[in-house]
């Protein structure tokens, strides 16, 4: 068969990380992620200890389910992304949750190894 699916409510795996969590799903040999960013998130001091280093060195490509979240690049642009949209977020960057509402996320690219330890 050449058609896959899994549900994110039984995930291959889980990996929790100060103020968040990413449930990963491995579907046809893509790995997808649900990350939850709790508020008070932010990339420079919830991951970058995980990561070791300087920005985010991975590519986003998702839709945000919920919330809202920041991203600054390291050339200096930013963007905001909120419920609904799409994004495309390439590597050197940091990012935190706007307000009081977590920011859930589904991530199609940059998982493999995000928030690995």
């Amino acid at each position: 068969m050449n058609a896959y699916k899994k549900n994110f409510d039984d995930p291959d795996e889980v990996r929790k990380f100060e103020k968040g969590k990413v449930d990963i799903a491995q579907v046809g040999g893509v790995t997808f992620g649900r990350v939850t960013f709790e508020p008070g998130w932010k990339w420079s001091l919830c991951i970058k200890p995980i990561a070791k280093t300087k920005s985010c060195e991975v590519m986003h490509a998702g839709y945000i389910l919920s919330g809202k979240i920041h991203y600054v690049m390291d050339d200096g642009s930013s963007i905001e992304l909120g419920k609904g949209d799409a994004f495309s977020i390439q590597p050197g960057h940091d990012a935190w949750v706007i307000g009081n509402e977590p920011c859930v996320t589904i991530d199609f690219t940059g998982m493999e190894d995000f928030a690995k330890k």
